[in-house]
This record gives structure tokens, sequence and C-alpha cells, in this order.
């Protein structure tokens, strides 16, 4: 059934529900609350019955995150091209690679008025394994056919992620931008109060995958053991199947059998754990945007260690609020967090400047205020608040 032409509806288009859940539903919000008819579009998951129940319209888009069979990929296109047809958004915003790629083309297709893609970081398509080489090859043309179309924008995370796929030809310059990731609740995530745990917890929060260094984030642990540093190492978050990147399910049960890290898997209360914790490390050689677990750790005063990169570069002040090193280093990984377990002094100065970074850059109502203007930018009609 065909709906009627809106101008103000917006379709918010991710490939997982988790995605819309855990970063674009304050956006959401605030669209719902100026006038527009909001739907959100993504495969079905445990997050979908959530939509829902807040009064947005969900969308069901099949689509499967690992697939590379042509068939199925060109369906899921057509498909998504069906949605468009047949809601007349005025304008999409697509989240992660496959929904910034497929959505293009669909929403050019289907003459949508405005298309918005982020790259939320470049993610596994853009690392150097093989199977990602061969997939960039394929997709390149369409993409480059699709954002050279003058009602697609382009939005990144970091300055780095921005020149690079311009220089694929994959954006625009005068139509891309860079915004301060998703943001943090500010008044969700607190400073802590003075940690008196013992042993100090130490947590790294993220997806199970491999590209997120929890390897290099047990070996630490091990090595800190046997040298007689005391602390809990904890590990928070869930695997994801969909990734090609996924930890396998025997080596999460072998490491939780050796007792070096506590593995608590997915915390859907992330701040009542920050609060508990005395460091927060994120030691990832993923393709980073401006990961949500940092901005949570430094809203929370906590002192951070993470690996070099540019979304990590934007939270973390090398000698500020943290340490910044070189990724895959895990002599460099255990001396930052040895000397912040055996300085509290040190630990309470880094956290006062993580939350001064927080409130400064990345307040999720300024985030949110960012996009707003964006969106009128790109035609979006808004009703004032």
């Amino acid at each position: 059934m065909r709906t009627d032409s809106t101008t103000s509806r917006v379709a918010l288009v991710a490939n997982w529900d988790w995605v819309l859940f855990n970063f674009r539903l304050p956006v959401a919000r605030a669209l719902r609350e100026r006038g527009c008819d909001v739907i959100l579009v993504c495969p079905p998951g445990r997050y979908t019955g959530e939509f829902t129940r807040e009064g947005f319209a969900w969308v069901p888009w099949p689509l499967e995150r690992r697939s590379t069979n042509a068939f199925k990929e060109l369906a899921s296109i057509w498909r998504l091209a069906a949605i468009y047809r047949c809601y007349r958004p005025r304008l999409v915003h697509h989240f992660t690679i496959k929904p910034n790629i497929y959505g293009s083309i669909a929403a050019v297709t289907c003459r949508v008025p405005a298309i918005i893609n982020t790259f939320s970081g470049l993610g596994y398509l853009f690392s150097e394994h093989r199977r990602a080489r061969v997939l960039r090859t394929l997709v390149a043309p369409g993409v480059r056919w699709a954002s050279r179309r003058g009602r697609t924008w382009t939005v990144f995370q970091t300055e780095e992620d921005r020149t690079r796929v311009i220089g694929m030809g994959w954006a625009v310059p005068e139509r891309s931008l860079v915004v301060a990731g998703s943001g943090v609740d500010l008044g969700q995530f607190r400073v802590a109060r003075e940690q008196t745990q013992n042993p100090p917890m130490v947590v790294l929060a993220a997806r199970l995958l491999v590209d997120k260094g929890i390897a290099e984030f047990v070996s630490v642990a091990r090595r800190l053991k046997e040298k007689g540093v005391t602390a809990r190492f904890v590990v928070a978050g869930g695997p994801d199947s969909g990734n090609p990147s996924n930890i396998a399910t025997d080596v999460l049960v072998m490491w939780g059998r050796e007792g070096v890290v506590h593995f608590v898997g997915h915390q859907p209360k992330m701040h009542e754990l920050l609060q508990q914790a005395s460091i927060a490390v994120l030691p990832s050689y993923y393709a980073e945007g401006v990961p949500k677990f940092l901005l949570e750790a430094a809203a929370t005063g906590l002192p951070i260690v993470a690996t070099e990169g540019p979304g990590s570069r934007r939270v973390v002040q090398h000698g500020v609020n943290g340490f910044l090193v070189p990724k895959r280093d895990i002599t460099a990984l255990a001396d930052a967090i040895e000397r912040l377990l055996g300085d509290p002094a040190l630990r309470r100065a880094f956290g006062a400047h993580s939350r001064k970074v927080a409130e400064g850059h990345f307040d999720q109502n300024q985030v949110v205020a960012d996009h707003l203007a964006f969106y009128r930018r790109a035609g979006l009609a808004l009703e004032p608040r």
C-alpha cells in the first residue's frame, strides 16, 4: 500500500537495529518533536520492539550483514527501493556501510529529495583484509555514481575519514562534513564519586571482535597479574555474529575459564558499570569513528588508555586525560595501565580533564542540534520547538 507523501517524513536506515537503538534515538526523538514523521528502517532484531513502544514506525528491511551473494545483495537494494517508493520520505539518513551504499543507489533511483550517508568510522570494508579489498572494488562504481548526485550528503566523525573517502571519490567535499560522533548524555553519565574499590577496576567495553583489541587486553591482564599488579579486568560487550571479525565462542570460553579477565556481557546500564570503574581502556585497531565507550568514560570522569587513531585522538589528549599507545603494542598498553593503577592522584587529574572534554565537545544535546541544523541545510522543513 502506497502512503501519502509528506514534506517532513524522514527515514533513518541501518543494517542492524542495535545501531539505531544505541546511537540514533535521540535524533529520532528530536525530529519527531519538531513535527517530522520518522520511520526507522532495519532488519528485525531484539530492539525493534523498543521502537514501536516509543511510538516510531518500524519498517523491516531484509538484509544479511555478512552476505556477499550478488543475488541477495541486489534483492536487498530492490527491497529498500520498494520501501522508499511506498513511504516516499523527504529525507533518508543511512548509517553503516551497506545502507550507505545500497541506500544511496535505491534513493537516487527513487528520486528521494535528500540523501545523507554517515560513516561512523570506516569499519571492516575499509580494512586490509583481502575480502574487504575485493568488496571495495566491486561496490566503488555504484557509490561514486550515487555520491555525485546533487542531493547526496556525507557525514563523518573524523577529518581523516573524510579525507580518505573523498580521495576515493565516494563523497564530494562541498557536500560533506564532520560531526562529533553520536554524543553522550551528560546527565546520565555523571562523574563518579571517589573510587574506593579494592582492587581497582579496569574496564573495556566493545563488541567482542578481534579488531577491538580484546586479545591484547587479555594479554595485558595476564602480564600484570604475573607481575603482582592487583586489579580487576572487565570486558563488557556481546558477540557480533554479523561481523567477520567476531571472536570464536571457544576462544571466549577459554579466556573466561582462565579467569584473568571477567566477561560480563552486554550492559544495558553502562553508566552504572562505569561508576565502579577506575580506568577505561580501548585497545582497538578497528577502523573506528569516535567510539561511544570513550565518550561515556570521559563523561564519567575516568582516565582513559586507548590506541592511536583518529577517533580516539578526538577524545583522549595524551598526558592530559589519558594515554594513547600504538596499536597492538601490548608492552606499551600494559605500561600505561600499570602507571595509572599505581598513581591514584594521576587518575583523578586525568579523570577531571576527561569530564571537561565531554562537556566541551560531546554533549549529546549539541550533537542533536548539529544534526537538525544539517537536516535544514539539506532542505528538510522543521517546526520550531
